[in-house]
């Protein structure tokens, strides 16, 4: 049994948010079901009933839509043994991990990098629906406005596309918002 933990890439959120890449809905199924907490194992015993194998696991970390993260040993499977990891996979790690809000950036460029990803993932998680959000969006003067209409936002993707899309969103969305 595959006893690796494996958590989705940026492309892989991408894939889940926009659908950008086609990938097949079974693929896509299990793409949302990997969450960098669940042994592979755990996965693949959830999903056999709909066909998938772990060649479909394997196909998605050939597309680098998932990414090795840990291997679980089942001496203590509450506490995940770290592995130790090559470079190439650190910096792999690193290039998925997503960067807190940067103090570098300016109050305007958090404001425009707060509208742009309110406008884009409204239009494409929640779409018509969503057209009182889009208005607020648009009436935001400032980026505590944009901090105000977060929680109507995360409600809206919850409803619209379910929890793991939006927690995806939300923890994209608190970076941006400067928040941990």
């Amino acid at each position: 049994m595959n006893a690796s933990v494996y958590d989705k890439t940026e492309k892989g959120r991408e894939e889940i948010t926009t659908r950008k890449y086609q990938l097949a809905s079974r693929l896509r199924t299990l793409l949302v079901m990997i969450d960098g907490k669940q042994a592979a194992a755990e996965i693949m015993k959830k999903v056999t009933a709909l066909g998938l194998t772990e060649q479909n696991l394997q196909e998605l970390l050939e597309q680098e839509f998932i990414i090795e993260i840990r291997i679980q040993t089942d001496a203590t499977p509450d506490t995940p043994a770290q592995t130790p990891v090559s470079i190439a996979e650190n910096t792999a790690i690193a290039a998925v991990t997503p960067e807190p809000a940067t103090p570098t950036m300016t109050d305007a460029e958090r404001f425009q990098a707060l509208y742009n990803f309110y406008n884009e993932t409204i239009k494409s998680a929640i779409g018509l629906r969503g057209y009182g959000l889009q208005l607020k969006v648009e009436r935001a003067g400032n980026i505590d406005d944009f901090r105000a209409l977060r929680q109507a936002y995360v409600e809206a993707v919850q409803k619209a596309k379910g929890p793991e899309m939006a927690r995806s969103l939300s923890d994209r969305l608190d970076l941006l918002l400067g928040k941990t």
